[in-house]
């Protein structure tokens, strides 16, 4: 598949999810007076993507915003567009719906141009209404839509892209639109949390503080009486409350959980150092890349590079509804992929997938596997046993501690050099387990509350991302030029806790490597850092991002810095074919590192929305720092314990720097994926500038004023 969302058009086979769903009923509706109703499978979840998708939909249909009418994620009538996730929204996502708006649209003019009697390629296309210099005549979509068939499947004809800009003048693609979300999430009740059905009961899980605990003992007639317990759920050891009153349910997790003995799983052992826990994990290993001949080097360098364990640490804890209706369930969910989802609660609670249907429902923004999926088949099973509407909501000690975590990491890099400091060899060896277990991955269920009821379904065996996605390997391909490149991937099936994705995957801790080993390196050779990139970097938009972020930053002039002041940069093409994106950091270094300010550079392709662009970048960057300043999950042998604000600190309002983000557009060129490209860069350039700022390299994430202490020390 080639689709460019461009003024040039190449297309040469349908869009993966269009030729898996090839009806236009599939992806639009025209049903009410005045809407056209769009489905997709890409969902909003706080990242803009639901408006950039609605620019290219009425760009090709020649509607306005006010004339769409959106539905995403809802497994009644929307696709199947696997997960939102990967920052893939707008390069698949967008594409599914740009070629069958496009077949639309040509299926609409044809049959306009019969209606009015004239040529199609006269007709003009404004507001959803057909016109023509030809006749005083016009006739709009919902007219028209009594005339056309919605069940044509979809055709590529090279026509309709050919003429789109001479029937098309909306001109909205490139614009910055407001999004729809933001009203009511600002002034009501615009998310889950505030859904409310009918006859609707509140539950509670209760869970020890490892999520996947088992039940010693329990006094079922003890917490049965406790005030505001309508009802006990319990399947083995998944365990739950019900009650009409949310307050006193509240205050009954308390008083339920002196009542229950707990034994934690086997597989847990104590918290230790990164680089030494990984390494005595069993490993699968294999040679995952290699290109180019490595040849004698007359130095060679070495170092290591971790990351720990990282929560989603949403804000907003989890929440879903499910509904039972003369046995069908309906649950409602912030997912990232309502298909899968659906399907694996179905064979979870082992009914017919036809007996479950998923509607996404806005939650608090989500970056990867977090606890979504795991609270709507809570919610699920408890429907399902009880018959009651259920709203389920975690608590915060529980979205810090049943939800997957972002996967920990070893990434050790050796380079060799001939006599002119030149590159001539480039080994990488990462140590990482799975940084993907979402449900649908691979075989077997991936719900947290399925491993628990009785019988349990086992957990599935765990499994990476290959490349060139990658999971842990993901950004692992340095995209400089090096005479010579070899990866090697020790691959962990098991791990104390459990992972599964956070915003990036891999390319946060590889970029990390690979950037500040590059400024290590020049450091070595007296080179400048920046110099020494370009030396290896070929690709002509990476070299502009690149040189944008230094230009922007007075990188020239770090010299002139204060002591224990420095400026940092790094870059990254996300997944080598995502967006090119640079990021320099200013530091100042007290007791604890000040991030004074942030310039980036961004070459995402045509830019469907930019403010969208430019919020998605700005959020990478400040959720990087979160990571790179302060984030580490802790436990022990018996719990989780970074359960709370205080034991999991997050990047505060008041350390959020200034921000300068740079889009580089390129009309001529397609969409690229940007959601994510910030992450890598921003925690290398942190470390590159402390090293300009003390003298000291950081190599073990996050950067605390403890870590801080023991490198000066």
């Amino acid at each position: 598949m080639t689709i460019q969302i461009t003024d040039s058009i190449e297309i040469t086979s349908l869009p993966p999810f269009v030729a898996s769903q090839p009806k236009l009923s599939q992806w639009m509706a025209i049903t009410l007076p005045g809407k056209i109703t769009i489905y997709s499978g890409k969902v909003e979840l706080g990242q803009g993507i639901s408006i950039a998708l609605s620019q290219i939909v009425c760009e090709e249909l020649g509607i306005r915003l006010d004339q769409l009418d959106w539905v995403a994620g809802n497994t009644y009538v929307s696709p199947n567009e696997w997960y939102t996730a990967g920052s893939l929204s707008v390069e698949n996502g967008g594409a599914a719906l740009r070629c069958s708006c496009t077949y639309a649209r040509w299926l609409f003019l044809q049959q306009a141009s019969k209606v009015l009697n004239v040529d199609f390629e006269s007709i003009t296309i404004s507001d959803g209404i057909f016109t023509s210099p030809s006749t005083s005549e016009k006739i709009d979509y919902w007219v028209l839509a009594k005339q056309v068939n919605l069940e044509n499947p979809i055709q590529i004809i090279h026509e309709a892209f050919q003429i789109r800009n001479k029937v098309i003048s909306s001109g909205l693609v490139g614009q910055s639109s407001q999004r729809p979300d933001l009203l009511a999430k600002l002034s009501g009740a615009a998310f889950i949390q505030d859904m409310v059905l009918p006859e609707m009961r509140h539950a509670r899980m209760l869970r020890a503080s490892h999520p996947q605990s088992t039940i010693v003992n329990i006094d079922v007639q003890g917490i049965e009486q406790i005030s505001g317990v309508e009802r006990l759920v319990r399947s083995g050891n998944f365990l739950a409350i019900v009650g009409k009153n949310e307050a006193l349910l509240v205050k009954a997790v308390e008083k339920a959980h002196e009542l229950i003995t707990w034994q934690v799983p086997t597989k847990v052992i104590a918290q230790q150092p990164i680089d030494s826990l990984l390494k005595s994990m069993p490993a699968v290993t294999e040679v995952s890349y290699e290109a180019g001949h490595a040849e004698v080097a007359q130095q060679s360098l070495r170092a290591s590079y971790t990351r720990p364990f990282l929560a989603h640490a949403s804000i907003g804890p989890a929440c879903a509804l499910a509904q039972l209706t003369d046995g069908h369930l309906t649950v409602w969910s912030h997912t990232q992929g309502s298909h899968l989802l659906r399907d694996q609660i179905a064979q979870a609670l082992r009914v017919e997938t036809t007996k479950v249907d998923v509607i996404h429902a806005h939650g608090a923004g989500c970056y990867g596997h977090n606890s979504a999926d795991d609270v709507a088949f809570d919610a699920a099973m408890i429907s399902h046993v009880t018959g009651f509407a259920i709203r389920l909501q975690w608590s915060r000690e529980e979205e810090l501690t049943a939800s997957p975590f972002g996967a920990p990491s070893i990434t050790e890099i050796q380079a060799g050099l001939d006599a002119s400091g030149d590159l001539v060899q480039w080994n990488m060896a990462i140590w990482s387990p799975t940084h993907i277990a979402r449900p649908g991955w691979g075989t077997g269920i991936n719900l947290l509350g399925a491993w628990a009821i009785e019988p349990a379904h086992p957990e599935a065996a765990t499994k990476d991302n290959p490349m060139p996605q990658g999971g842990g390997l993901r950004n692992s391909v340095a995209l400089y030029e090096f005479p010579h490149q070899q990866i090697t991937h020790h691959f962990l099936p098991s791990v104390p806790l459990r992972t599964s994705a956070l915003r990036s995957l891999g390319a946060y801790a590889n970029i990390f490597a690979i950037e500040s080993f590059l400024d290590e390196i020049a450091e070595k050779i007296g080179a400048d850092p920046v110099e020494y990139r370009l030396r290896y970097l070929k690709n002509e938009r990476a070299r502009d991002v690149l040189i944008e972020v230094a230009n922007m930053a007075k990188w020239s002039e770090r010299s002139k810095l204060p002591e224990g002041s420095g400026l940092g940069i790094a870059f990254a093409q996300y997944k080598n074919h995502g967006a090119y994106c640079a990021v320099a950091v200013q530091i100042r270094v007290e007791e604890k590192i000040h991030i004074e300010k942030v310039w980036s550079a961004v070459d995402a392709g045509l830019v469907i929305n930019p403010d969208g662009l430019l919020n998605q970048t700005e959020g990478g960057i400040i959720q990087a720092l979160s990571w790179t300043l302060k984030e580490e999950v802790s436990w022990n042998s018996e719990e989780i314990v970074s359960h709370n604000w205080d034991s999991y600190p997050i990047l505060m309002f008041d350390e959020v720097p200034e921000l300068e983000v740079k889009l580089l557009s390129r009309p001529d060129q397609p969409s690229l994926g940007g959601g994510e490209s910030a992450a890598g860069p921003t925690v290398a350039a942190v470390a590159n500038a402390l090293s300009q700022a003390l003298g000291i390299r950081a190599r073990d994430l996050p950067f605390t004023p403890e870590k801080l202490a023991q490198l000066i020390g």
